[in-house]
């Protein structure tokens, strides 16, 4: 295995393991919204692409970095892998930050943006390359899989489909690219319309979310219309958020705080802990 890539697997499997069994050190690194907005903690960016949610989650992202990055430190060197997997993992926050910018509680972790980076570099270098899955007896060209990759991702960011961070995969993944292609233009010459057909999706997509951000919220072709815009969205959640504090305020008021359900308690001892920070 290679140096930069060893390094990188034993620093996620160690801080992984520190963030699953201590709770200060995970709350102290994870990607939160309003700690890297108003608190301006941008380490954050960084930090955690090295932490994971479970051993699954750690194994999965770790697999995958190993079979991609392995070859891309072999033929491009130590220094192109770290700078394309850091850049990614930033990149790919980045963009979660811009979506979720109104959801102060959003937080998320894991080095998924960053291997993205890794995956779609060795993509765009390398278009023809025939990706296999697991018990399925034959592989197809990484462009192809690109492609669909990149489509699920904008369906996943544009939905909010399943627990998953869609919107780091996506901007992991073009930077990725992006980043391969900067270094080594001259793949653009036999390459373009491969490269072209997996990175104009998901820029399209992106210059759409800057300029028509409330598509986030209502939809593309659908008939749900939840909200107007991602300001009343927000607003209408806070606001909802308030009202529920009020109410148990109140009931503290009338019937003493042992009268409170567990989840009332979790709810007001959430809210006092946001008000200390």
């Amino acid at each position: 295995m290679s140096i930069a890539v060893s390094l990188l697997i034993f620093l996620n499997i160690v801080i992984s393991w520190k963030g699953m069994n201590d709770e200060a050190f995970f709350d102290a690194w994870v990607f939160e919204v309003d700690k890297i907005r108003i608190n301006r903690d941008y380490k954050r960016l960084v930090s955690s692409t090295f932490l994971h949610l479970s051993w699954g989650h750690l194994f999965f992202n770790m697999f995958s970095l190993y079979a991609f990055g392995t070859g891309l430190e072999v033929t491009q060197g130590p220094v192109f892998l770290l700078g394309i997997y850091f850049l990614s993992g930033i990149g790919g926050d980045l963009l979660a930050l811009f979506v979720h910018r109104h959801d102060s509680s959003y937080r998320s972790a894991g080095a998924s943006g960053a291997v993205c980076g890794v995956i779609f570099g060795c993509i765009a270098l390398n278009p023809g390359m025939g990706i296999g899955f697991f018990l399925i007896p034959f592989s197809i060209p990484a462009w192809i899989y690109g492609i669909f990759y990149i489509l699920y991702t904008i369906y996943g960011v544009h939905t909010r489909r399943g627990n998953v961070g869609h919107d780091a995969h996506l901007g992991g993944a073009l930077l990725g690219m992006i980043l391969a292609v900067s270094v080594h233009p001259e793949v653009l010459q036999t390459n373009l319309i491969p490269i072209a057909l997996m990175l104009v999706p998901g820029l399209g997509f992106i210059i759409l979310l800057i300029k028509k951000p409330e598509i986030l919220i209502l939809g593309i072709g659908t008939k749900k219309k939840a909200y107007t815009t991602l300001d009343e969205k927000y607003n209408l959640e806070r606001k909802q958020q308030q009202d529920e504090i009020n109410r148990i305020l109140d009931k503290i008021a009338k019937t003493g705080i042992s009268s409170l359900s567990a989840r009332e308690k979790q709810i007001l001892d959430t809210h006092s802990r946001h008000l200390k920070e």
